[in-house]
């Protein structure tokens, strides 16, 4: 282990966290919205690592300062909107930070017993990386923040038969509405996501035009995300607003140009085709050319006898 290797400080409740920035005792002990001016401690310790053990939304603005997720930092000085599921780990540098901004946490169990519960996995934002913020419109960030101010006012009564039922309504709706400015993102940003797009397709390119390449066998996403040096559901996700495809289907089509040009183009067996491509099994070949063209291989080559 490198003697600068610091480990990462883990916060299983709420309560732990408030304690440590400073901060009263949370009004709920599974949620809590924290205003970012009313931290008084200095987090200088804990940026260097820290793991949550709950869900953390994050809006910051005026942000001069780094945040770090695995080799990567990314600078907010524009500010935005950041999604953190249980057990990611967190790190950064904000030596300079000065900044604005609301914090939501909340316990997986305070949203256990509800549709929300189950339904939260579907959000992939929160597998974003976070050079993949969510960049919100002034009219946008008046809505943000109006919920945040609806769940701050909530904790802020007295705890009653619907005050859980109206917080994660109202968490649900803030989930609803990233989920719509994101897709609003992907379109707004669509000269960079094609500038991405087009790096996937050299990629790609390489990968299929070359012989030790396609030796390798299939590349995964896990693989081509990386170096693109975005994370896999945002790629995913971009490619299926560009192209209504996700990474997987992409790379699978450009599979199957490259196995029909081999088809059309040589003699070779289709099992040396299967094998060419990377298939350790040309059934798994078959299954998939099928799949993707409704023929097998062997009837694929025979259309163009």
């Amino acid at each position: 282990m490198k003697p600068d290797t610091v480990k990462p400080v883990i916060f299983n409740s709420i309560s732990e966290l408030h304690r440590d920035l400073g901060l009263p005792k949370p009004l709920h002990p599974l949620v809590s919205l924290v205003d970012y001016g009313e931290i008084k401690e200095n987090t200088d310790e804990l940026v260097k690592g820290m793991i949550l053990n709950f869900y953390k939304i994050s809006y910051k603005r005026n942000f001069r300062g780094k945040i770090r997720y695995g080799q990567h930092y990314y600078d907010f000085d524009e500010g935005g909107l950041s999604f953190i599921s249980p057990n990611q780990v967190i790190t950064g540098n904000v030596a300079e930070a000065d900044y604005g901004g609301y914090t939501l946490l909340f316990h997986p169990d305070f949203i256990r017993s509800h549709a929300l519960g189950s339904a939260i996995r579907r959000f992939g934002f929160f597998a974003y990386s976070a050079s993949e913020a969510l960049y919100l419109s002034d009219k946008e960030k008046e809505i943000i923040i109006g919920i945040f101010k609806n769940i701050e006012y909530e904790l802020s009564q007295s705890i009653d038969n619907f005050s859980q039922d109206i917080i994660i309504s109202q968490i649900e709706q803030l989930l609803n509405y990233s989920n719509r400015f994101y897709n609003r993102q992907f379109i707004t940003r669509q000269a960079a996501h094609h500038d991405l797009l087009n790096q996937l397709e050299k990629l790609l390119d390489d990968h299929f035009n070359h012989e030790d390449g396609l030796t390798k066998g299939l590349p995964s996403v896990q693989d081509i995300s990386g170096q693109l040096s975005v994370s896999q559901r945002y790629l995913s996700d971009m490619l299926r607003q560009l192209t209504g495809q996700t990474t997987q289907q992409h790379i699978h089509a450009r599979l199957i140009e490259k196995a029909k040009e081999i088809l059309i183009s040589s003699n070779l067996t289709i099992a040396e085709i299967a094998y060419k491509l990377g298939f350790e099994h040309p059934q798994s070949f078959n299954k998939l050319f099928k799949s993707k063209t409704s023929s097998s291989p062997l009837e694929f080559r025979q259309s163009f006898n």
